[in-house]
Formats: structure tokens, C-alpha cells, sequence
């Protein structure tokens, strides 16, 4: 593991800012570091305001979508809600059918079929809308590159209107309005919604058509903080104004679905985290085990009662979703030991009887052991299916296209895709994703690197008298909602020794609670270190160590304290600046 350190900032700029805002050195830093240069930047910053979200009718075509939705109500139509079934899609779809159904009669929501219909708009959606006399259908997270199905649709009289994210081709759907910021000749303001962000967007154009008030929409922020999260858009600008929002709403009065799904979450506010690896995964597995609408009428409940029910049902599905992805990941490492295949510059691996809903999950455990771009594939409908996963600064939807000669259809990101192949393909598409790879991979790209934002000393870390938290980690968290565009704040301290408390942890002992303390300073501090039990032997050694970390809360008996959130640990070594 590679170690980094960020470049520091204008120390005139950090200087300033510790001054105008009466806030420690080490935050000033963060906040330089982060592009931060006045109290205004701050101000916006630590406390962002409605006022920032931008007029959604900046959004080319949303007046065009604005009056077919308006129009369908006049016309007393029929409306067809329709997402993808991951967080991003069955989000987006219970916002926008949970608003339109408040205000009209004539609306139901439709999320395909994982497995007999696959990603994005599907002829069979279609084909139901047709026999079901739907006249528009609102997609939503999909529908960037359904061109000839939605010129299908038209044939059938079904009027599209899509709101996506995805990074438009050359052709774009021929839909009445197209609404996406990355689309050529759109002039929104801000490029990184999410899906559900674009679906919050439609709603909030609607509600100023109808010249109602914009604080009536924003509970409905709650979702699209779930869906920033889990996609992985960066939190800055409006998606942080959203973000912030949203977490709020959650705190103060979630919906049924949400305070169902975290009720397990105890004597903490829920952050971006929680979504991401506790509410998300539990919705995403309603669609990986059983189907995406189980996750959609989760959301859209209002009974509380019901929603228990609900969350409960989902509960079994994710038990099953960790079974079906932890015995998965056993047989893909074994298949790659077998198959001498552990210098590779990828892992492809593929079994007909893996479970399709889990591939993406254990093509991220797979690059935990062997860190390279991935691809899991399984056999579905005649075909195989695989999920990619890629490693930091490596384009694997650029190497998909250098294979397309061997794919049948493929669609993603930089980081993450999708694709089928035909099966008497697949050796030779192996072959060829790890020549691309091995010819284009930097050695930077191959090895896992922690980017570390400061040094810092305990003494830092010291609340005064009175206080159980201390004034850095009060100002560290208000710079909250975390994620890509502005991370938890990861921090090294050099020179640390074990106190003697330090012990390993859990089954096998994996884990290891760590007590150093360090003797610049003389201060102690606690940590747990997630799947390094192994490193015992050397924190025990008691020669100097240097750690990197995340700080966390800790809440045990009704105290609250301050605990390291362990990334990694070496002995002293000297660090590498970017």
C-alpha cells in the first residue's frame, strides 16, 4: 500500500482562514485544501442553503417535459414512472411517482426485471405500458442510449420523457424532452446529478410551473441523498446543497421506509456512510435477489407498520445477497489460484451458476486481494453477463471498447460496466482484456494508494475541560456530507507506540483495537483497525509506528469519544508528496 501526501496549501490562505473564522490551523488547511479561500467560501460551505439549488428550467428541454406532463393531466392519461433497479433508479422512481401520485390519480411506477429484462428501457416495459394504455412514460437513471426502443415506442403511441445521468453517444434518444446536463448544448449549471437528482430537478420545475412553494418538495430530498451516495457523484455543488438537506430530513422526520431500514443504526445521526453501506445495500438487494419494486414500495409507504414489514422482507434478501456474494468470492479466488493466474494483469473469472445479482459486489472483493481491473461473468438467458470493476486512474470502459470485437454489448463508467458476450467467446475475450490492460496500465494504477491529507499530532485531538469532543473534530464534522469531491479528511501521525491495550479482535481474531499513544505529545488515543489483525505482531514489537486514519465517533453506554478509523500501518517510513 502506497502512501501519499496531498500537496499543502497557501499557508497566506490557511492563515486567513484561521483567522476569519476562529477555527484551528489543521482546519484551516483541510478547508484551503479543498479550494476554500474566504469566509464567503466558507460560509456557503459549512451552511449551504436552498437558495443555491438552480433554476431546473436551465435544463434543456425541461419546459419541453414540463408541458407533455401537464398536458397528460389535462388529457386525464395514463403515466408510467419507470427507473433502473439499482439505488440510483428505484430512488429516482419513488420521488417522481410519489409527487405526481400526490397531485394526480392516473400514475403507477414500473421498474424492469434484473434478470428477464436486464438494465435501462426493455421491450417488455414497453409492451406493458402499450397493454396497459400508458401514453408517457417518464424513465429515469436509464434511457441515454434506448434509442430504438423508444422509437419502438413511438410506433406503439408511447411519448418518452427520460432523465438521466449517463455520459449521452453520438445519437441521443428520441425522446419529446431529454433531460440530461451532460447532453451537447445543455447549459445547466451543474453536470454531477445523480439520477434521482434529475428526478428531484423535474419535480421541483413542476412545482414552480404551478407557482407552489419549494419547500413543500424538499422531504423528498431524503432519497436523493441516498442516491448521491450510493452512485458516487461527487458532493459538491448542488449535490451538496441536496445532500445536506437530505441527511437533515432523514435526522428530523425520515419516511416510514427509511426509519425502517436503519432502525438497527442506534445512538448515532446517520451520515453519506450509513446510506452507502447500510441503507444502500439493503435496497439494492431487493432488485440483486428478488426484484427492484420490492425496494420501490418500501420507499413510497407511508404506515409505518407496513414499511417494518417491508424493510424486514428486504432484511432476508440482503442475508441472502452476503451468502450468495461471500461463497461466490471463495470459488472466483480459488478459480484464479487453480488457474495460475495470480500475476495476472486481471482477474476474469466465470461460473454458469454464480448468482448475476452479486457479480459487481464480488468484482470489488476480487480486486481487494488482487488489485487490478476486474470482471465476473455468469450465464444468463444464453449468454454470459459479467460486471467490471476497475482500480484508481485506470479507464476500463475504454479497454471494453478495445475488446468490442468480442462483446455483444457492453455500457458503464470509467470505474464500473456492464457487458454480454457470447460463451464460445470468452476465452478469447480474456485474452484480450488482459493484453489491453497489460498495455495500457500505468504502475501507478497497480498499486492501492492512501491519499493522506495532513499530519497531525494527538495533541490535536484533546478536548478541553467540559468538553467530550475537541474543537477540531466539532468543526471536522460540520464539513460533512463526505464523498468524491470532498472526503473524510484522512490524517498520518508518525511516531506512535503500542500502550500495552492494544489486542486483536472478532472471529479468528481479524480485527485489532488499537491503543497507542503518541510520544511527541504523550497522548493516547484508541482506533479499530478493520481486517488487520494480522499486523498485531508489529504494533506489539514496540518499535515506532505511523499510522493513517479517519476520525469517528464512538458511542458505547451513552458516552460519546473520539476513535481512529485505522487505514493502515507501517513502521517509520519516509513519505512520498505528491
Amino acid at each position: 500500500m502506497q502512501w501519499t501526501l496531498k500537496p499543502s496549501p497557501d499557508p497566506n490562505i490557511v492563515k486567513h482562514l484561521e483567522e476569519a473564522l476562529n477555527i484551528p490551523e489543521k482546519n484551516a488547511y483541510l478547508l484551503a485544501q479543498r479550494g476554500i479561500r474566504t469566509f464567503e467560501d466558507a460560509r456557503q460551505f459549512f451552511k449551504p442553503e436552498l437558495s443555491n439549488l438552480h433554476d431546473p428550467f436551465l435544463m434543456k428541454n425541461m419546459t419541453e417535459a414540463v408541458n407533455r406532463i401537464e398536458q397528460a393531466i389535462k388529457n386525464n392519461e395514463k403515466i408510467l414512472v419507470y427507473g433502473d433497479y439499482d439505488v440510483d433508479g428505484t430512488t429516482a422512481v419513488s420521488i417522481v411517482y410519489s409527487y405526481l401520485k400526490d397531485i394526480y390519480e392516473h400514475v403507477d411506477s414500473y421498474i424492469p426485471d434484473r434478470y428477464s429484462e436486464g438494465y435501462g428501457v426493455s421491450i417488455q416495459g414497453i409492451e406493458y405500458a402499450a397493454e396497459n394504455n400508458f401514453s408517457l412514460i417518464i424513465a429515469l437513471d436509464c434511457g441515454t442510449k434506448a434509442t430504438d426502443k423508444i422509437a419502438y415506442a413511438r410506433q406503439k403511441n408511447i411519448d418518452f420523457i427520460v432523465g438521466d445521468h449517463h455520459t449521452p453517444g453520438e445519437t441521443l434518444p428520441p425522446a419529446v424532452a431529454f433531460l440530461n446536463p451532460k447532453q451537447p448544448g445543455c447549459p445547466y449549471p451543474y453536470k454531477e446529478l445523480s439520477g434521482a437528482g434529475i428526478g428531484f430537478k423535474l419535480i421541483q420545475a413542476i412545482q414552480q410551473h404551478r407557482q407552489a412553494p419549494l419547500e413543500d418538495i424538499i422531504h423528498y430530498l431524503d432519497l436523493v441523498a441516498v442516491s448521491i451516495g450510493a452512485d458516487i457523484v461527487p458532493i459538491t455543488g448542488e449535490n451538496r446543497v441536496m445532500a445536506y438537506y437530505g441527511l437533515k430530513q432523514i435526522e428530523i422526520n425520515p419516511r416510514p421506509g427509511l426509519r425502517a431500514l436503519s432502525r438497527n443504526v442506534k445512538d448515532k445521526t446517520l451520515d453519506i456512510s450509513d446510506l452507502v453501506f447500510t441503507l444502500a445495500p439493503r435496497i439494492n438487494a431487493a432488485g440483486r435477489i428478488k426484484h427492484g419494486k420490492e425496494a420501490v414500495k418500501l420507499l413510497i409507504e407511508k404506515d409505518n407498520a407496513v414499511a417494518i414489514r417491508f424493510a424486514d422482507e428486504i432484511e432476508v434478501y440482503n442475508q441472502d445477497r452476503r451468502e450468495f456474494d461471500q461463497q461466490i468470492t471463495i470459488e472466483a479466488l480459488k478459480q484464479i489460484i487453480e488457474n495460475n493466474e495470480e500475476t495476472h494483469y486481471t482477474s476474469v473469472v466465470y461460473d454458469p451458476n454464480w448468482h448475476k445479482g452479486v457479480l459487481g459486489i464480488v468484482a470489488s472483493r476480487l480486486i481487494e486481494t488482487y488489485y487490478r481491473p476486474t470482471v465476473v461473468f455468469t450465464k444468463s438467458n444464453g449468454v454470459l453477463s459479467g460486471s467490471v470493476r476497475s482500480v484508481s486512474g485506470f479507464n476500463v470502459y475504454d479497454a471494453l471498447q478495445a475488446c468490442s470485437e468480442h462483446i455483444l454489448q457492453f455500457g458503464g463508467h470509467k470505474y464500473a460496466a456492464g457487458l454480454t458476450i457470447a460463451e464460445e467467446q470468452y476465452e478469447a475475450f480474456k485474452a484480450k482484456f488482459e493484453t489491453v490492460v497489460k498495455n495500457t496500465i500505468t504502475e501507478n494504477s497497480r498499486t492501492p494508494e492512501i491519499k493522506i491529507d495532513a499530519k497531525l499530532s494527538f495533541k490535536d485531538l484533546i478536548p478541553v475541560k467540559g468538553e467530550e469532543l475537541p474543537k477540531f473534530f466539532r468543526i471536522l464534522k460540520r464539513m460533512a456530507p463526505f464523498g468524491p469531491g470532498n472526503m473524510n479528511p484522512v490524517f498520518l501521525t508518525e511516531g506512535v507506540n503500542d500502550t500495552g491495550y492494544s489486542k486483536t479482535v472478532g472471529k479468528n481474531n481479524k480485527h485489532l483495537r488499537l491503543s497507542v499513544k503518541d510520544f511527541k505529545s504523550g497522548r493516547s488515543l484508541n482506533g479499530i483497525a478493520f481486517n488487520m489483525g494480522d499486523k498485531f505482531d508489529l504494533v506489539h514489537s514496540g518499535v515506532p509506528l505511523a499510522i493513517v486514519y479517519t476520525l469517528e465517533e464512538n458511542h458505547w453506554n451513552g458516552k460519546v469519544s473520539l476513535q481512529m478509523r485505522i487505514k493502515d500501518i507501517k513502521p517509520l517510513i519516509n513519505l512520498k508528496q505528491s
